[in-house]
């Protein structure tokens, strides 16, 4: 089994070695690409050095099995015939694939099965956002129909990248020294601040962001599930947090719904308020799971189920999630 990392050097590509590291996943051989600014960079794997190529339109993933890509939408685009011409899979972390009806959008805990069918042999990676709710919402799911969605999400400066995340850093720094604040990679300071965007708006005065956690929840949960999200960014270094209100068909008892959770892939449950017991981003970093806790009545609709839920973004809502989609091809024969 050979496998390729490209867009190594981001915050995505460093994650992805150490989750095929740590989850020894069943490869012989790994090779890394990257922008030509990275080509040269040597990274460990298993004891080994290995040394970054520049992404290039020539053979060199002619023998890849699965290629791990996470340089964004304009890169995958222009890449992925180079990339798969050959056989590879391509499992691929941008949103330029998402929503194409050949290719498939999946969160393993989902729907896994839509892997049997790769027709371009490109697979999407869903977004980190949505990647969380919908571990939280499969289980749910199978109790009762989901119906509706409201969620508020708390997004952490991972979101932004490796860049973004030593941006608050640095700020946080500057304002202990009462020196100007650098503000680069978001629209506002983030240390100490909210800022109620993620992404650009759209026509319908929601962010894209936004929109990404209606359209994909769909495809992936194969419903006519709607949600209505309001993205914020928070000054977390690494994790996102998500307030979920859930509406199903059938009225659900909080009961139901906690041992659902209990007894689901992916799920840790942190939900005992009586010992101030509940998901917190401060402690998630570097976890598979995505936690759960706070999970009661919604008071304005007897069908509705209100929680809390935190997941890190860099792992669950990116590395981890391609990798577990590269295991399940592994584990069912399918490259």
């Amino acid at each position: 089994m050979k496998i390729a990392i490209v867009g190594v050097s981001g915050a995505v590509g460093q994650e992805l070695i150490k989750v095929l590291e740590e989850r020894n996943f069943p490869l012989n051989e790994l090779v890394l690409f990257g922008s030509a600014r990275s080509a040269g960079n040597i990274y460990e794997f298993k004891g080994k050095k290995l040394t970054v190529k520049e992404l290039k339109e020539n053979d060199d993933f002619k023998g890849v099995d699965i290629a791990l890509t996470s340089a964004g939408g304009g890169t995958s685009k222009k890449f992925a015939s180079t990339i798969t011409k050959h056989g590879a899979i391509m499992v691929d972390n941008s949103s330029a694939f998402r929503m194409d009806e050949d290719v498939p959008l999946v969160v393993p805990e989902v729907n896994a099965e839509d892997l049997h069918n790769i027709p371009r042999n490109i697979v999407a990676n869903p977004n980190c956002t949505t990647i969380q709710m919908v571990v939280c919402l499969q289980p749910i799911e199978q109790l009762s129909h989901i119906v509706k969605v409201h969620a508020a999400t708390y997004q952490a400066a991972s979101g932004g990248g490796a860049a973004a995340m030593k941006e608050l850093e640095n700020q946080i720094q500057q304002i202990a020294n009462g020196e100007e604040i650098t503000v680069e990679k978001f629209q506002y300071q983030l240390a100490l601040n909210l800022i109620p965007q993620v992404d650009v708006f759209t026509d319908n005065l929601y962010t894209k962001e936004e929109m990404k956690m209606y359209n994909e929840s769909r495809k992936i949960m194969h419903s006519d599930i709607v949600v209505s999200t309001t993205c914020v960014r928070v000054p977390v270094m690494r994790n996102h947090s998500e307030a979920l209100w859930i509406e199903t068909e059938e009225e659900l008892s909080v009961a139901q719904v906690r041992e659902a959770l209990e007894n689901a892939p992916g799920i840790t449950l942190q939900d005992e308020p009586e010992n101030q017991i509940y998901p917190m981003p401060l402690w998630g970093a570097g976890e598979d799971d995505v936690f759960v806790g706070r999970i009661r009545k919604d008071l304005t609709n007897p069908k509705g189920i209100a929680l809390w839920c935190v997941g890190d973004q860099i792992k669950k809502g990116a590395a981890l999630n391609a990798v577990q989609i590269a295991e399940y091809l592994v584990e069912k024969g399918l490259v």
